[in-house]
This record gives C-alpha cells, structure tokens and sequence, in this order.
C-alpha cells in the first residue's frame, strides 16, 4: 500500500520561507507524476504543485513565482520549497498523485502570520 509522510510544516511570519518534504512508500516512485496539495477549514483540498517522473512542473497561479516543487527519486522524496509566504497560504499540506490520489498522509500544518 502506498504511503506518504509530510513533514517540514511549522510557523513562520509573512515574508518567510519553508521547505516540505514527503516521502512516498509503497510504489515504484520514480516513474510516477507527484503533486503537492493543501486545505484550509471549510475548503476543499486543492492540488498548488505538480511534478511528473521527468521533471516538468506545473503550478496554481496563487503560488506561481512563490513556491518550487523538485524530487529525489534515490530518496523517494517529494519537496516543496516555499517563499515570500503569505497569511492566505495557511493550511494543511499535502503530498499525493495527482490522478486517482490514493490514501491521504497526515499532512503538515503551515501557518504564516505575524
């Protein structure tokens, strides 16, 4: 079964920078398309970041020019590092395919606020 495990959340004024990492179990990970996703209260959860087995991203234009997501795949790891952070990227974060996601980890918590 696949596994993923956000870690790297925290809180961190307006202006600031963070990285998140995921590490995915379970899959061959290498040749799989990975996205990064986030939820707030009340919200659904929306896919921000995507990266495909080759390399090529795509982004949400609210993060556009803000936030990078890159892969280690000899460490079965997808990271997202995130600046110029704003009060309205608050939320939970998290990692997943971005077609057919599978089971949800427990994602990381990043608050921006002063």
């Amino acid at each position: 079964q696949v596994q993923f495990v956000e870690s790297g959340g925290g809180l961190v004024q307006p202006g600031g920078s963070l990285r998140l990492s995921c590490v995915v179990s379970g899959t061959i990970f290498r040749i799989y398309d990975m996205a990064w996703y986030r939820t707030v209260p009340g919200k659904q959860r929306e896919p921000i970041a995507q990266i495909t087995g080759g390399g090529s991203t795509n982004y949400a234009d609210s993060v556009k020019g803000r936030f990078t997501i890159s892969r280690d795949n000899a460490k079965n790891t997808v990271y997202l590092q995130m600046n110029s952070l704003k009060p309205e990227d608050t939320a939970v974060y998290y990692c997943n395919f971005p077609v057919r996601p599978g089971l949800w980890g427990q994602g990381t918590q990043v608050t921006v606020s002063s």
